[in-house]
């Protein structure tokens, strides 16, 4: 296999996503020739109590619009939703479906749900906010699907712009208790060449996770997000090498990675 093929030869990349969400990144960096190194800083589990969830989605026919806020919200909500609605599709005809990002739609769509409004270009709070559907909410009941203590931009708009809102907390986002040990050790000796981080709390997790030397090694490791909110944190906080990506999602991580080690491995 010639060099062309194997843009990330001897690169080790650190990949921060939740463990359950990596294997597309892992497999890719990996078909590339180079090494994922899985250290999940966010970890995903289910909400202990239920009932405020299930009694949200027993009243979903009286909402107009349900927003899922991420995969996770869409997996985690969508088997009690289609328990509950089984007939004649997976959710009430007249409620139309939003969703963050392309990721989040994409898993919409593994539920039979293929009419999704969702942003185009950018893709995140602030772009769904720009959809006609959710500029004209006053008096109009609104359900946000999320983790706990999401991001309050989305939903303090929509009151803002007069929506009846609900949140529907499905899924419980926490720190990992993991020894980090290892992982400095191998930073320090040069062993970890990227890192990949995906949301702004991933970041920080991290940060706190590491602790100082590892945050001192951090800030001179290239990092590389598709969000311009977290590349715009990841600066602020010091670090030095932060590249955006051109494009959304995981293939954009990928492909900038590629580029940005082409010169690399010249």
């Amino acid at each position: 296999m010639n060099q062309a093929s194997r843009p990330l030869h001897k690169i080790n990349v650190l990949v921060t996503r939740p463990e359950h969400q990596c294997a597309f990144l892992a497999e890719n960096i990996r078909k590339m020739g180079g090494n994922a190194v899985i250290f999940p800083v966010l970890e995903i589990t289910d909400i202990k109590n239920k009932k405020p969830l299930l009694d949200l989605i027993q009243q979903l026919d009286t909402f107009e619009l349900a927003i899922f806020v991420s995969p996770n919200a869409v997996h985690k909500a969508m088997p009690l939703i289609r328990s509950r609605y089984k007939t004649p599709g997976p959710l009430p005809a007249h409620v139309k479906i939003a969703a963050v990002g392309k990721s989040t739609a994409h898993a919409l769509k593994e539920y039979g749900v293929d009419h999704v409004i969702t942003p185009t270009e950018r893709f995140d709070s602030e772009a769904l906010l720009e959809q006609d559907a959710l500029l004209h909410v006053s008096g109009k009941r609104v359900i946000i699907f999320r983790g706990n203590d999401g991001r309050p931009l989305l939903g303090e708009t929509l009151i803002k712009r007069g929506a009846l809102l609900e949140y529907a907390e499905c899924y419980r986002r926490s720190k990992p208790d993991i020894d980090p040990s290892e992982l400095i050790s191998n930073w320090s000796q040069g062993k970890i060449n990227a890192v990949v981080i995906t949301s702004s709390e991933g970041l920080q997790n991290l940060f706190d996770i590491i602790g100082s030397h590892g945050q001192q090694l951090l800030k001179i490791t290239p990092v590389f997000t598709a969000h311009e909110r977290i590349a715009s944190i990841a600066r602020k906080a010091g670090l030095k090498t932060v590249v955006q990506t051109a494009e959304s999602g995981d293939e954009g991580i990928l492909q900038e990675m590629q580029e940005y080690f082409c010169v690399y491995n010249k």
